[in-house]
């Protein structure tokens, strides 16, 4: 099979690791880079051996053969470079958040739809090597049928420390890590079919929420809590873990501090520590997420590759997008919302 070339539009932080991780994956290089501050690229390009900049996306895209993109830019911007791939006949790759509102995620959607162009998204949470074996874990029904089920990523990390401008954004936690988090509930339990959520602001320079509590009622039947924050000074803090406790009516599962996994069933407790790869381009105190992006990257690759949808599609990450907004709607209204 011939060797994919791509073009990485957005050169801020959290490239360098998309980047890298491409680049642990065969039959795949990054060709050109694209950055509206032109030295920004030309960093990472000579960093990763990546042989053209440019800071003028319709030059790049008159001057190469690519056979897709992949959008690392700000969120405000999703939306213009989508519907420039989806002119140009060219696959496209987006990080999430999708966009600012679900009204734009959908145009985006429609666009590439409209256009016959695979859209895909870089949701790459659900791809950390703890959690799918807790998916898998869970897959094999050891804990009887689920009815209750707790999701908390709760910390002080400062994560305005190395980007700054999310004190800037007017919808912050549930955008920047619900997305994650609502996704993972998504593929661990289903589809929710009503949600209520609150929020609260307790970082006084910021101008977002940084505190999240969603309450969902799945398809399944089971309610699942969603805890989200970065105002949760603790003992004992694991960022960027994830913690997850499922009850079932034959026992329970956890996905506890330091990546074990524990089934308690009548029989007695199995604990199993399944910690995820390391990579030497890999900031330590991302660990887990940074590693994720690999497999994620790897399935997208399948995808063009094969012409199979990989798992986070754009019409399945709208899915997530609207549990997304409908948590603010619940959290501005009070009111319990309908998913879906």
């Amino acid at each position: 099979m011939s060797e994919l070339g791509f073009a990485i539009f957005g050169t801020g932080f959290w490239s360098r690791f998309q980047l890298a991780g491409w680049q642990e994956l065969s039959g795949v290089r990054c060709v050109a880079l694209y950055n509206r501050t032109r030295r920004k690229a030309e960093a990472l390009a000579k960093e990763f051996n990546v042989p053209a900049v440019y800071d003028d996306p319709g030059k790049l895209l008159a001057a190469e053969q690519l056979d897709f993109i992949d959008i690392i830019t700000d969120v405000d911007t999703h939306s213009r470079f989508v519907h420039l791939a989806a002119d140009h006949r060219l696959p496209v790759i987006c990080q999430k958040p999708m966009a600012p509102s679900l009204e734009i995620a959908e145009s985006m959607v429609a666009a590439c739809g409209d256009a016959g162009v695979p859209f895909f998204v870089h949701e790459n949470w659900r791809w950390q090597g703890p959690i799918r074996r807790f998916k898998r874990v869970l897959d094999q029904g050891l804990i009887g049928k689920v009815f209750r089920a707790r999701i908390q990523y709760s910390n002080s990390f400062p994560v305005f420390d190395n980007q700054p401008f999310l004190k800037e954004l007017e919808q912050f936690i549930l955008t920047d890590i619900g997305t994650h988090i609502l996704d993972t509930a998504r593929f661990l339990f289903g589809e929710a079919r009503h949600l209520f959520c609150q929020t609260n602001r307790a970082h006084t320079d910021i101008k977002g929420e940084d505190v999240a509590t969603v309450m969902m009622k799945m398809a399944s039947g089971a309610t699942v809590v969603c805890e989200m924050s970065y105002a949760s000074r603790l003992e004992h803090e694991r960022f960027p873990e994830t913690f997850i406790l499922v009850e079932g009516d034959g026992g329970s599962a956890e996905l506890a501090a330091d990546y074990w996994v524990r089934v308690t069933t009548e029989a007695g407790t199995h604990a199993e520590r399944c910690p995820p790869p390391r990579y030497h381009w890999a900031d330590p105190a991302y660990d887990a997420v940074h590693a994720s992006i690999v497999p994620c990257n790897a399935d997208l690759l399948r995808a063009l590759q094969s012409g199979i949808r990989p798992e986070t599609h754009a019409e399945d990450n709208l899915k997530t997008l609207r549990l997304v907004f409908g948590a603010y709607e619940s959290a501005r209204t009070g009111q319990v919302v309908a998913c879906g």
